[in-house]
C-alpha cells in the first residue's frame, strides 16, 4: 500500500519558518517527479513546488518563489519543503504528492497519482 506521510506543519508567526517532510512508503519515488500543494479554507487545492527525480530541476508558484526550498532524499524517500520568510497568506493544509505522471505540466493537481493526508501550517500576523 503506497502512503505519502506529510510532518513539519504548525503555528509560527509571520517572518518564521518551518520545513515540511513527506515520507514516503509502499514503492520508491526516486524515479519520479514530486510536488507540494496547498489549500487554503474556501480555496481551490494550488500547486507550491515541485521537484524531477534527481533534484536537479526545481520547479515553484510565483507566489513562494524566493521564500521556499524544495527537496529530496532518494535514500531515505522523502521529500522536503523548507519555507522562510512566511506570510499569513501562506496559511493553508500542505500536501504532498506524487508520482507526477506530466513531463511538463507539474503544477496540474489532476496529474499526481499519490497523496498525502496534508499538514495544517498557520502563520499569525
Amino acid at each position: 500500500q503506497v502512503q505519502l506521510v506529510e510532518s513539519g506543519g504548525g503555528l509560527v508567526q509571520a517572518g518564521g519558518s518551518l520545513r515540511l517532510s513527506c515520507a514516503a512508503s509502499g514503492r520508491t519515488f526516486s524515479s519520479d517527479t514530486m510536488g507540494w500543494f496547498r489549500q487554503a479554507p474556501g480555496k481551490e487545492r494550488e500547486f507550491v513546488a515541485a521537484i524531477n527525480w534527481s533534484g536537479r530541476r526545481l520547479f515553484y508558484a510565483d507566489s513562494v518563489k524566493g521564500r521556499f526550498t524544495i527537496s529530496r532524499d532518494n535514500a531515505k524517500n522523502t521529500v522536503y519543503l523548507q519555507m522562510n520568510s512566511l506570510k499569513p497568506e501562506d496559511t493553508a493544509v500542505y500536501y504532498c504528492a506524487g508520482p507526477c505522471y506530466s513531463s511538463s505540466s507539474y503544477y496540474s493537481k489532476d496529474e499526481y497519482a499519490y497523496w498525502g493526508q496534508g499538514t495544517q501550517v498557520t502563520v499569525s500576523s
